[in-house]
């Protein structure tokens, strides 16, 4: 499909205001869509599982799952607009496609851990400070860059995935209320079967067929998963009639409430996130157009990504950023058009506003998304090795980056290591991603460029 004249000229693909013919933009904005979806509404779901409100339909907070899936598909389609039809100073005026932010789960999830809903107005409030941060940032974004070398960024990227490994494989196991309450079908057969399925099926898609079928083949596996385990009995649609038809985002839906530990978490990731944004919007300005961004796109696109996770906040939703997955999409369709991926936002708008829609995909079991999520998760942590191939492994290197590693990794996986610190230190600490963040960052700072063997 790259460079396809049936969409217009050369000339034209290479240009953001250009609009191809609706019958050949529609498809392409649909395809956006179905590249981001299944990324997009599980941040949501994995927070809501970890509070305590998640999976179980006879939870009388399982209907808050459902509007946090909603405003993550209503959101991500405003903070798209945004980037790509801009107000002002904000928005890249590109085909940036936004969607919940996967890289704060690792930090979300120790503050809502068995919290129940109550939880969600830390968060919330959390939510709304960093995205007013990370709007800050666009002021001088590009002078902070030199901090963020492939050497940190790669490690972030790494330790993000490596948090998240945990999650897929209790999901697929059969999930966290199933392990906690020693459930004996916890890491059955069926449940690793159904998650097999979804694997299985998006490998085969991903590596054997091009175009649409490899585009969307997380999202299809689901599907397939989801097929055999209506067939085991699996599924319960009961939810989807009692969810209404149409609903608004309610403000402050959760409440908003602000601690230290949330505060700081936020903005902290808020900084690795403006830098993803970046690389995205140079990865697209290059892909689609072969040049160089521009410093007012990329200083937009950094104020729109806060925006719209501050205003999300607001609502009731979760960060949002850019998603590479998108990037690469443009990169193989020739296709520059933002209004593509604007008429894409729509449809992701329109959905938000369908409860039953976002009823529908809670029906979807857990084993069937952990299936998925081991994909993405994977996919992420490859993605941070990918950045660090390309770092110069000298003496000095190796050393940030095996103390940053053990120190981050090591307080992940043993938090009980800090038991007597206070709860906002231990929250950040164990979080793992801040302390190898901030470790890497002053080491490579300080330490000098040549160490002598």
């Amino acid at each position: 499909m790259a460079n396809d004249t049936s969409f217009g000229t050369a000339d034209q693909l290479r240009d953001p205001n250009y609009l191809p013919p609706l019958g050949r933009a529609i498809p392409l904005g649909i395809q956006h869509i179905l590249a981001m979806f299944i990324s997009n509404v599980t941040p949501a779901i994995i927070v809501c599982g970890a509070a305590g409100f998640g999976y179980g339909s006879n939870s009388p907070d399982f209907p808050q799952m459902i509007y946090m899936i909603q405003m993550s598909m209503f959101f991500a389609g405003i903070a798209t607009l945004l980037q790509t039809i801009g107000f002002g100073p904000v928005g890249a005026r590109l085909p940036v496609v936004q969607g919940t932010s996967f890289a704060f789960v690792p930090i979300m999830v120790p503050l809502v851990a068995g919290k129940g809903v109550d939880a969600m107005a830390v968060l919330m409030g959390g939510v709304i400070i960093g995205g007013l941060f990370h709007t800050i940032l666009g002021l001088f974004i590009g002078r902070i860059r030199f901090a963020l070398p492939p050497l940190i960024t790669g490690l972030i990227i790494l330790m993000i995935g490596l948090a998240l490994i945990k999650v897929g494989i209790q999901y697929a196991a059969g999930g966290v209320p199933a392990k906690a309450k020693g459930l004996a079908e916890y890491g059955g057969l069926m449940n690793w079967s159904v998650a097999g399925v979804v694997i299985i099926v998006t490998l085969l898609l991903k590596f054997f067929t091009r175009g649409m079928l490899s585009i969307a083949a997380v999202l299809i596996g689901i599907i397939a998963g989801y097929i055999v385990a209506y067939a085991m009995g699996m599924v319960n649609f009961d939810n989807i009639g009692k969810a209404a038809v149409v609903a608004l985002p309610s403000p402050f839906h959760f409440g908003v409430e602000f601690s230290a530990a949330a505060i700081i978490g936020f903005c902290a990731m808020s900084f690795v996130s403006a830098v993803e944004t970046v690389g995205d919007v140079s990865g697209i300005a290059k892909g689609g157009a072969d040049r160089e961004a521009s410093d007012a796109e990329i200083q937009g696109a950094t104020y729109a990504d806060g925006i719209g996770t501050a205003v999300a906040g607001v609502f009731g939703a979760l960060p949002n950023t850019s998603f590479s997955q998108n990037v690469g999409l443009i990169a193989m369709t020739g296709v520059m058009s933002r209004h593509v991926v604007t008429i894409g936002a729509v449809l992701l708008i329109l959905a938000g506003l369908v409860p039953k829609i976002g009823a529908f995909i809670s029906t979807i079991p857990i084993e069937v998304l952990g299936g998925g999520v081991i994909v993405m998760f994977g996919m992420v942590t490859a993605a941070g090795v990918s950045m660090l191939s390309s770092v110069n492994w000298n003496r000095r290197n190796l050393i940030i980056f095996a103390i940053s590693l053990s120190i981050g990794l090591g307080l992940q996986m043993e938090p009980e290591a800090l038991q007597h610190l206070s709860g906002t230190a231990k929250v950040l600490l164990t979080s793992g991603l801040l302390p190898a963040a901030v470790i890497a960052i002053i080491l490579n700072l300080i330490l000098p460029e040549s160490i002598d063997e």
